[in-house]
């Protein structure tokens, strides 16, 4: 089972099984991982699940979509080029240690 870790931001770092399968911010959810709101459930229409993906990990990641792009042009906290929506990324094995940053505002 692969292991995700999220970096909060007061700095301290939680570490959350994930499923195979699931999403992060899923597993960010079901592991109480604070600051990821997730407002539409991972429908990828409120940019509530932001996060920074530490650059280790960007190359295991498919580039977003068109809808995921234009969702985060209008994040809260500053858009950086390892934005992601939390919501559209699938957990695989290859995800074991991927490690995201919560950004300071979701809204």
């Amino acid at each position: 089972m692969p292991t995700i870790h999220y970096i909060l931001k007061d700095g301290t770092t939680r570490a959350v099984d994930a499923k195979i399968g699931a999403s992060v911010m899923e597993t960010a959810i079901r592991g109480n991982v604070r600051g990821i709101d997730a407002e539409c459930g991972g429908c990828c229409s409120c940019a509530t699940c932001h996060v920074y993906v530490d650059e280790a990990f960007a190359d295991l990641l498919p580039p977003p979509d068109d809808m995921e792009s234009a969702l985060l042009e209008v994040v809260a906290s500053e858009r950086q080029p390892n934005s992601r929506l939390s919501c559209q990324l699938t957990v695989t094995a290859a995800f074991d240690g991927l490690t995201v940053r919560v950004p300071e505002s979701q809204v």
